[in-house]
Formats: C-alpha cells, sequence, structure tokens
C-alpha cells in the first residue's frame, strides 16, 4: 500500500512539473511571438527640435560630376603608400598636399575655413559655426594607402586610376580617398554657395593611418587637446551599406560602427639546443612551436555573440527578415547562443562572434640539415568588445600550457568603448536620419567595425565615435575593394544631407556619382 502511495505521489509531481514545463513553454513563446511583432527599432525617429527641415540642394550638375570624378582619379594616381610607421613616401604626401589646395580653391581660399598642416603631411581643417555654444564635431579620413603591385592580379595598374566599365580602379578607391575627396568635395561646394553652419565642425585627414595614425591623427588629437577642444562626435570610414550580402536580409542595410576591435600581435618562441639531422631529438623547437600553433588554431577563443553591439545589430534588422529568421532575430535573449554558433561556420560572420586568430608568421631553421635552436612564430588576434588584451593573453596562454613556449606581446589595445546609438545619441541619429533621407529603402542597424581606424585616438575627445563611409556593396565587391563604381544604382556613394539648424553642418556630397 506504502509502495503504490508513493508511486501515485511521484506521478502527481511529474505531471506537476510536465505541466509548469509546458505552462514556462507557452509564455516563453507568447513573449517571443508578441516581441516578434511589436519590436519597433525605428521609435525615436520623429524630427527633433534640434533639426532643420530644409537643407541646402544636394544637386550635382553633369559638369561638377565630370570634375569631382576626374579629382578622385587624379588622387588615386598620387602614391601616398606607407610602408612602415618610419618608411612613408614623403614625396606623394606633400603631393597630395598641393593636389589638394588646387581642386579645391574656394576651401583654402575662404576666409571662413581655417586650414592647417599638422607632422607635416596631416592636414586639420576648422569651420567655426555662428551660434558657438553649440559643440562642434569632427570628420575624419586618411590620404595614406598600403602598398600595391600590379603583380598582385589588379584588373588596373594599381595607381592608376583607370575607369572601366563604369568603376574607378586603383588603391585608395575605397580606402580612403574617396572620403577624403568627398568630404573636402562637399565643403568646396558649400563654400561656394556661402553656406555658413550653426554648429562648427572640424575635418581631419590623416596620412598614416595605414600604419597605426601615430604621427597623423594622434598629433591632431594633441593639437586640439591643446586647445581645449571637446567634440560632440566623430565621423570615420568602417562599415558602409550592403545589399545583398547578409543571407535572409531582405533589401539592403546601412551598418553604423558604434565601436572597433581590440587588437593584439603576440610573438610565441622556443629555444632549443641546436643539432644535426642525422642524430634528431624526438621534438624539435620547429615542432613543438607547430604543435603550439595547431593547438592555438584548433582552439578557437570562446563565442562572444550577444556581449557586444553584434545582438543589436540584428535586433534592429529583425524586421527586415522572413519568418522564421524574424522570430529569431527578434528574441536573441533566447536564441543568441544558437545564432553565435551558426555564426561561427563561416570566416566573414566568425569575426564578429569572437576574438579571432590569425598565425601570419612562421620563422625557423636556415638549412635542411641542421636542426634549429631558435623558431619563432606571430599570431595576430583582432579582440571582440567584450575581452581586453589581458583576458585574451591568459586564454592563450591557457590553450598553449607548454613552459617550452615563449609567449610574449608585442603590441596591442583594447577594444574601443561602445558609442551610444539610442534614440537620444545625437551624432548617431544624425547619421542614421541623413541615410534614411538619402536612401529611404534601407535598414539602419548599429554595427562592430573589424578593422581599425584613426578613429581609435580621438577617444579623448569624445564618447561617440561612429564608423561608416556611404559605400554601397553587393555580394562579391568586397573581393574586388580596389575598385569605386562611377554610376548605376548598386554600388553608389552617399550625397548626404546632413541637418544643420542646430545640429549637422555639413552636406556631405560624398558621392562621386549623383544617381
Amino acid at each position: 500500500m506504502t509502495g503504490r502511495s508513493g508511486g501515485a505521489k511521484l506521478l502527481a509531481f511529474l505531471r506537476i512539473v510536465f505541466l509548469s514545463f509546458i505552462l514556462v513553454l507557452v509564455v516563453v513563446l507568447l513573449a517571443a511571438t508578441i516581441r516578434t511583432f511589436s519590436l519597433d527599432v525605428n521609435s525615436g525617429l520623429q524630427l527633433g527640435k534640434w533639426e532643420r527641415t530644409a537643407n541646402i540642394p544636394a544637386h550635382i550638375s553633369a559638369a561638377q560630376r565630370k570634375q569631382l570624378l576626374a579629382n578622385l582619379k587624379e588622387a588615386i594616381k598620387i602614391p601616398t603608400v606607407s610602408f612602415a610607421e618610419n618608411d612613408l613616401n614623403a614625396t606623394a604626401l606633400q603631393e597630395f598636399g598641393r593636389f589638394l589646395e588646387r581642386v579645391f580653391p574656394a576651401v583654402f581660399s575662404s576666409p571662413l575655413v581655417k586650414h592647417e598642416v599638422v607632422s607635416n603631411y596631416s592636414h586639420l581643417f576648422w569651420m567655426p559655426g555662428s551660434d558657438s555654444s553649440l559643440q562642434s564635431y569632427m570628420l575624419l579620413a586618411h590620404i595614406d594607402v598600403v602598398p600595391a603591385m600590379e603583380s598582385d592580379g589588379w584588373d588596373a595598374p594599381p595607381f592608376s586610376g583607370a575607369e572601366i566599365d563604369g568603376f574607378i580602379y586603383g588603391r585608395g578607391t575605397i580606402d580612403d580617398k574617396h572620403s577624403a575627396v568627398g568630404i573636402l568635395q562637399a565643403l568646396e561646394y558649400l563654400v561656394e554657395r556661402g553656406y555658413v553652419p550653426r554648429r562648427g565642425f572640424y575635418v581631419g585627414l590623416g596620412h598614416d593611418e595605414e600604419v597605426g595614425g601615430h604621427n597623423g591623427a594622434k598629433n591632431i588629437v594633441k593639437l586640439l587637446e591643446s586647445r581645449g577642444v571637446s567634440l560632440a562626435f566623430v565621423m570615420d570610414e568602417g562599415l558602409a551599406v550592403l545589399d545583398g550580402v547578409i543571407s535572409g536580409l531582405q533589401g539592403p542595410v546601412a551598418l553604423i560602427g558604434v565601436t572597433e576591435k581590440g587588437q593584439a600581435t603576440v610573438k610565441l618562441s622556443v629555444s632549443a639546443l641546436p643539432g644535426h639531422s642525422s642524430m634528431p631529438p624526438s621534438e624539435t623547437s620547429i615542432g613543438i612551436l607547430a604543435g603550439a600553433v595547431t593547438r592555438l588554431e584548433k582552439n578557437p577563443l570562446p563565442i562572444l555573440f550577444g556581449y557586444g553591439p553584434e545582438r543589436s545589430t540584428f535586433e534592429h534588422l529583425a524586421y527586415k527578415f522572413a519568418l522564421p529568421l524574424k522570430f529569431i532575430m527578434s528574441n536573441l535573449w533566447l536564441f543568441s547562443p544558437l545564432l553565435g554558433r551558426i555564426m561561427q561556420r563561416s570566416p566573414e560572420t566568425n569575426a564578429f562572434v569572437r576574438t579571432t586568430t590569425a598565425v601570419s608568421m612562421f620563422h625557423g631553421g636556415v638549412k635542411v640539415n641542421i636542426i634549429p635552436p631558435y623558431a619563432e612564430a606571430f599570431v595576430n588576434f583582432r579582440i571582440h568588445p567584450a575581452q581586453t588584451v589581458q583576458e585574451v593573453l591568459e586564454l592563450i596562454r591557457g590553450v598553449v600550457d607548454d613552459e617550452r613556449v615563449n609567449i610574449e606581446l608585442m603590441e596591442g589595445f583594447d577594444p574601443l568603448p561602445v558609442s551610444s546609438y539610442d534614440e537620444e545619441s545625437f551624432g548617431y541619429q544624425l547619421i542614421k536620419k541623413t541615410v534614411l533621407d538619402m536612401f529611404p529603402q534601407v535598414a539602419v542597424a548599429p554595427g562592430l567595425c573589424i578593422g581599425n581606424t584613426d578613429s581609435r585616438h580621438y577617444t579623448t575627445l569624445t564618447k561617440n565615435i561612429y564608423r561608416f563611409a556611404p559605400v554601397w556593396f553587393k555580394p562579391g565587391d568586397t573581393k574586388s575593394s580596389s575598385r569605386t563604381a562611377t554610376s548605376g544604382s548598386c554600388r553608389r556613394h552617399m550625397a548626404a544631407s546632413m541637418s544643420c539648424e542646430a545640429g549637422g553642418g555639413l552636406t556631405l556630397h560624398r558621392c562621386l556619382t549623383e544617381t
């Protein structure tokens, strides 16, 4: 009797547990369904009191269009290559400065625009506003490029500025002379039309971004700090408009970078006794090092999806997905682990969910019959916003787990703080509304910039740093990033009208074409 009673109690308990589980599941599904159809990522886009609704017309005549395309082509032809921090093409950088003065005469002759050269080759422009109580903002670009050889497989010589089938080819067309020329072209048009902003703004063109920006951007920042300048926000290169690039997303999306990854270059080295290949030890320095490197590659650092802005990226885009993806993207509080595991399968999306590991250099041995006494490898880590350099180093030591392997940090810096992107964020909302004004068909979302920019040096001047260039990418375009479109609706630069009554201050004719 007691056994039968105990069994009945157990059955009743299991029934309660089962019903409770069903109830919780129903509640979770109901909450997720409500969120799926009620999530409004465009709240806060109503017209702000700081905006002026009448903007300067962004019309570009056929003659102007022809000239500004010619300006970009000429800029590409100047080989402003940065080989290393102390190895720059100084002659080309000086030539580029003269080029700017020649093609933007209104900017350089206007009493309203203040210009100065910083560290011999960088350029700082300042246009004061009519209302000195309004905090200035700053637009950034850089004029240097990485080395390029025609033998690297270019469709046209890398410094030719050649136009082929509606595209301009050359080093710097996307990174980043299109921004430098576009910003100054915008300023040129505005000065010619007698424009005076209410809110002042700066333009900074660094000359050594490709090798760290330590002489260009850093010294611009020091100069502004010495003058007591603080900025409402900074906008630099970074993310772009992606059209058909994100699988399942309906329509193009403009991603605005609100942070960027950190970076660490780590040297692994092994020292051992030298010897002859006829009497080899059980493990050589190269073998020990190869084992350490293999462990790093086979044990990637943890998935951190949801601990940085990447979760907000997909939540902002949820309404642009069809079911069932819309359901998943709207409820990442529930599905983040699943999406993170899916994203890690592709190198392109894996970069957004974790600190990545890239073994980029390996040295060891000088002769086939000599056991090398020393071997070294260099590994580059791009650090997720949820981690720091020190945390990554501890994880590396744990994965390598070999006292014979020396681990040394060569250089590194932590990820940048995440800039505000809520409805009260002046800089983010200004950029977002500008994009929607010019391209009403796009969705806009905050994003993570996996590369590094000069903007990382500006954290002492503002907490609000955004990374976006109005470049329109179709699938496969990132593999042809040495070219810029000159026409067409699918790849274009934005002619962006930044509202300026109490806010914007500059109509960004970043487009080298009007479409």
